[in-house]
């Protein structure tokens, strides 16, 4: 098959396959649909010949996606120790080591190719091999070749994580561009076609002038879908429900769809609607596919997944999340019952906790069917997942449930793990009261049992709550009483656990050697496959870091660490939980406009609920607030509220002093006393760190109380209330805290404060600056600078006004040669400006920043004002 444009590319692949040989390399294929993608590598992989033996999966477009879908593929081809593995649905860890035996085979097999295709599409567990594989090829003669879609694969995209995981120096990113108008022209005049209008409707895109090019007479069909439909419809009916059937089975149909039906599949193949693929058949490009899928009615489609369901049922060895797909799509609920909970199992087996969680929560509907027994196992296995993935309200609810049938069928045991589950999601949802209750419920009622492990992983849930509500001897205590069961037990899952409760809290009370111990036991959890433990210890060692210690610099990099792993192993529920660390710290440091894009990702991921929304809503809105954002106090207000839920003083008094902060630049001091005031009651009763009380303490003080403040304050608070500010601003700059030195450097003299006001007004937080600008008039002091023009004040994203100025067109959806005419600048000096804007907004596409305008007062441009009567 000739490759229009593609020899440059071809040749990259060549020279990095020769490269190879000195250690592997990884080429990352990219473009969106119908670029060229496939049959770039198919090239490429013909014209390996001998100097290779290529290893090729692929990624498949379903309702949910298949675990190790690729691996699979590849070990159909390879047989031997690695299907064994993937057949018996072993241990990730096993699959993976067997696949590396594979590309480290005997010497005398030719360098091996490993082609990944269309990995936008792929599972969590999937996502882990090529990370697994991306630090060990660059030790083998090996070449990685993945294609994915960019236009797919956004900010928040499993995959991005992945790829930024991979070694960059081994790694060459090959983005495939349209064809260009002169090989359009060229390919339509061979065909007596005419070339603008080819151009003009495909903009280069190799698929679509093929297709365009194919078709007969003059007229030109306005898009894919015609071009396949019209083809479609010239079959004879036989052969068009047999390519009708093929169009619901994603990537390719099984040699089982249509080994009794030779005849029809070479008509449609003549016909040009079907192409031969593997053992199979299936349609060109997956555009297609799917143009024939959405022109069926629906309840054609679900009559042909009905079929296609029983026909693959059939087939021995078959992938059991395919079959899930078709049945849901069928609306089949009896088969999804039946195979969703072996995909489940098999998906979390592996680790691909996402996919695990939506094969459950599939079953999980139709759950009442089952004997009570199994519907109680499968509520606890989905409740796993679900905490794994973040949905920890359906997790709750599935846990409440099982609780109920093993309490009716007098299961002691069981119902106490599922006491201890309810407690653990209880908190993560916002609901202290319910978390306490079953906590101590779950104690009581294993107590009265032997010793078990649910035993000792209760107690550890004892000591998990005391250490979040700053009751760290109690924490301790109730560890060691776990400790000291699960050692007994030789249960290491619960010996992990509640080391991380017990150094935890020694890290928190101010034992810096508990430091090194969570980095151990952050090794040692991943070490032995515990992955959420291993998150949770590097997640508590950042907040601890940025709460109670006050360490900001070095609170970055624990919580950049665990971000990576949390993806890497498919932990959706941290996520959003690091997310909002990572956001108090990079706003402590800073970098607002990362803070607002960790804040708001957090909050896309959670909604509104429990633990995971509070600190995304705190730096929301005191970086609202600052900047002069009308739903600043609103933002707060629900902070309050989600944190009062959950009642722990970690959340409840970051809140009271944010809210304090508000008040104080807006004017009500009596309001600002008051929020602090209650939040150092609460501070002086349940904590001892000298930073959680300090800021709470300064609060107070900032807003002019004039209370008696208690000894137990952090150095800086203390030198700023005693006006050591430059040594307060020292302290606060080696911590890595820029908009904690700005309050500093606020108290101290002329030369200070204008350093303060250029560091509030470089972040954009104009309403912060204002008030100092007012202090500073009422201390008598002259010739205060005034702030920068509006335009880009009243920004927090650090944008300048000319960006200010392209966002505000955006933000109305003017396209770049628009608003390039608007504001008289060329369409290449807007593009750059769009690019800026999108980077410093932390946004994948024009879309969401225009989103981001509108909810942070972005949109004030000179555009906008040219209509500005003032």
């Amino acid at each position: 098959m000739e490759l229009w444009e593609r020899t440059s590319v071809l040749d990259v692949l060549d020279d990095l396959l020769r490269g190879s040989s000195g250690g592997g390399r990884i080429a990352l294929v990219a473009g969106e649909a119908g670029l060229g993608k496939s049959s770039l590598v198919t090239e490429f992989a013909r014209r390996c010949g001998t100097r290779a033996r290529v290893l090729w999966g692929g990624c498949d477009r379903m309702v949910t996606p298949r675990a190790l879908g690729p691996l699979h593929d590849i070990g159909r081809q390879t047989g031997g120790l690695l299907a064994d593995r993937l057949n018996a649905y072993g241990a990730q860890e096993e699959i993976f080591t067997a696949f590396l035996d594979e590309l480290t085979g005997p010497r005398q097999r030719p360098r091996p190719v490993v082609v990944v295709e269309d990995a936008h599409w792929a599972d969590g567990a999937t996502l882990d091999w090529l990370a697994f594989l991306g630090r060990r090829i660059g030790r083998l003669s090996a070449l990685l070749v993945v294609t994915y879609r960019d236009d797919e694969v956004g900010v928040e995209h499993p995959l991005r994580g992945t790829l930024a995981s991979l070694p960059s120096t081994i790694v060459r990113r090959v983005t495939l561009p349209p064809l260009s108008e002169a090989c359009v022209a060229e390919q339509a005049r061979r065909m007596g076609r005419d070339a603008g209008t080819i151009h003009r409707l495909t903009g280069g895109n190799p698929l679509l002038v093929t297709e365009l090019l194919k078709t007969d007479g003059d007229a030109v069909p306005g898009a894919v879908q015609d071009l396949i439909l019209d083809r479609l419809r010239a079959l004879p009916s036989p052969a068009r429900e047999l390519a009708q059937l093929v169009a619901v089975i994603p990537t390719r149909a099984d040699a089982a769809i249509v080994a009794s039906a030779s005849e029809l599949v070479d008509l449609c193949i003549g016909a040009g609607v079907l192409v031969p693929a593997g053992d199979g058949v299936s349609y060109r490009h997956e555009l297609l596919r799917n143009a024939v899928e959405d022109s069926l009615s629906p309840a054609r489609r679900a009559s042909l997944h009905q079929r296609a369901l029983g026909i693959l049922s059939q087939v021995t060895g078959i992938d059991p999340s395919r079959l899930v797909h078709h049945a849901r799509l069928a609306g089949d609920s009896a088969a999804v019952l039946r195979h969703a909970r072996t995909a489940g199992a098999d998906a979390a087996r592996q680790g691909a906790h996402r996919e695990a969680a939506a094969h459950y929560q599939a079953a999980a509907a139709t759950a009442d069917r089952l004997p009570e027994p199994q519907r109680a196992e499968l509520l606890e296995a989905y409740a796993v997942e679900a905490h794994l993935t973040g949905l920890y309200k359906e997790g709750l609810q599935a846990r409440q449930t099982a609780l109920a049938i093993r309490e009716a069928l007098g299961q002691p045991e069981e119902a106490g793990e599922n006491l201890r589950w309810i407690s653990r999601l209880a908190w993560l949802t916002g609901r202290a009261t319910l978390a306490w209750e079953t906590a101590a419920r779950a104690v009581t009622l294993l107590e009265a049992g032997p010793p078990s492990r649910r035993l000792a992983m209760a107690y550890s849930n004892q000591s998990q709550l005391y250490m979040l509500a700053y009751k760290f001897d109690q924490a301790v205590t109730w560890g060691e009483r776990a400790r000291e069961l699960a050692e007994r037990l030789g249960d290491l899952d619960t010996a992990i656990h509640v080391t991380i409760n017990v150094n935890t809290a020694r890290l928190a009370d101010g034992d810096t050697d508990a430091w090194t111990a969570m980095e151990q036991t952050h090794e040692r959890a991943a070490a032995h496959g515990f992955f959420e433990h291993g998150a949770r210890a590097l997640s508590n060692l950042g907040n601890i870091a940025a709460d109670e210690l006050a360490q900001y610099a070095a609170a970055a990099s624990p919580i950049d660490r665990v971000l990576e792993y949390a993806k890497r192993h498919d932990l959706d529920g941290w996520i959003h939980h690091i997310l909002g660390t990572r956001a108090r710290i990079r706003m402590e440091r800073g970098d607002w406009s990362g803070a607002l894009a960790d804040a708001d990702a957090a909050l896309r991921r959670m909604g509104l609920l429990g633990v995971g929304a509070v600190w995304p809503l705190i730096v929301r809105g005191r970086i609202q607030a600052a900047g002069g954002h009308p739903e600043a106090l609103s933002t707060l207000d629900e902070a309050a509220r989600q944190a009062a839920g959950i009642r722990d003083a970690q959340f409840v008094l970051p809140v009271a002093a944010a809210r304090s902060e508000y008040f104080l630049w807006y004017g009500d001091t009596e309001r600002a006393q008051e929020e602090a005031r209650r939040g150092l009651a609460l501070a002086l009763s349940v904590s001892r760190q000298p930073f959680v009380i300090g800021r709470i303490a300064y609060a107070l003080w900032r807003a002019g109380g004039t209370d008696p403040l208690p000894a137990t304050i952090a150095a800086p608070y203390q030198m700023m209330i005693t006006g050591d500010w430059d040594g307060a601003a020292k302290e606060w700059a080696r911590r890595g805290a820029v908009f904690l030195r700005a309050k500093a450097l606020s108290g101290g003299d002329r030369s200070a404060a204008v350093e303060a006001l250029r560091i509030l007004d470089g972040l954009g937080a104009t309403v912060a600056a204002e008030h100092l600008r007012a202090e500073l008039r009422v201390r008598g002091l002259s010739r205060i600078p005034r702030g920068p023009r509006r335009a880009t004040a009243a920004n927090v994203a650090g944008l300048t006004a000319r960006q200010v100025d392209v966002l505000a067109l955006l933000a109305d959806g003017l396209s770049n040669a628009q608003i390039a005419q608007r504001l008289t600048l060329s369409a290449k000096t807007v593009e750059h400006h769009v690019s800026a804007v999108l980077q410093k907004l932390g946004v994948a596409n024009r879309a969401q920043a225009a989103a981001a305008a509108h909810r942070m007062n972005l949109q004030e441009g000179e555009a906008g004002r040219q209509g500005d009567p003032r």
